[in-house]
């Protein structure tokens, strides 16, 4: 389970939906870690993909999350789907690929947020972890309609070989030195208050 590199990885946000959102467990907690993680990927250059399960029965991704993706200077990419797994979608690959271009999946490391994790967010990371990626999975930036759900999906999804990490593991992992350039604002973001 090798430590984070910014540039290797690719911060992957699914499904933080309108309709989904007022229904999970601790919602507070998994949006205020994943607009962190959005900030984080700004200050380290880390490309961005958001996905949205079928925002026509769901609706749009939440507005927080959305302004915190609008506002990204890093590489971004936006993907519509209808498979409950991103990597069903025949798009998904092609997007990890321009985010990282010339990087095999076993080079890749795809740090998730998103919802639900029993279902969107698992059948991504096994998916994933199935085609040879890294894959470490925020348990601050996911939740589902129940804490049993997210544990036990969480549990599942660990014994797969997924890493279990968090927002600021994920912070100081690209950082890896006080020197690093963007530390400062880093450290300013971690001040800023726990996330609920």
């Amino acid at each position: 389970m090798p430590l984070l590199e910014a540039s290797r990885s690719t911060l992957v946000v699914i499904d933080f939906q309108g309709k989904l959102v007022q229904m999970v467990h601790r919602p507070a907690l998994a949006l205020e870690a994943t607009r962190r993680l959005l900030r984080l990927a700004d200050l380290f250059a880390v490309p961005v993909v958001l996905t949205e399960q079928y925002p026509k029965g769901i609706g749009p991704t939440e507005a927080s999350i959305r302004e915190a993706y609008d506002a990204l200077t890093t590489p971004k990419f936006f993907l519509e789907k209808t498979a409950f797994g991103c990597c069903g979608d025949a798009g998904f690959e092609g997007l990890l690929q321009q985010a990282r271009p010339g990087l095999a999946p076993a080079r890749r490391q795809v740090v998730i947020a998103g919802m639900e994790t029993h279902v969107c967010v698992m059948q991504t990371v096994l998916e994933l972890l199935a085609s040879g990626h890294d894959v470490h999975l925020c348990w601050d930036a996911v939740s589902g309609r129940g804490d049993e759900y997210r544990k036990h999906a969480l549990d599942r999804m660990a014994a797969a070989g997924a890493t279990i990490t968090n927002h600021e593991s994920v912070a100081f992992e690209w950082a890896r030195d006080k020197n690093h350039p963007q530390f400062k604002a880093l450290s300013a973001l971690m001040k800023e208050g726990q996330p609920g």
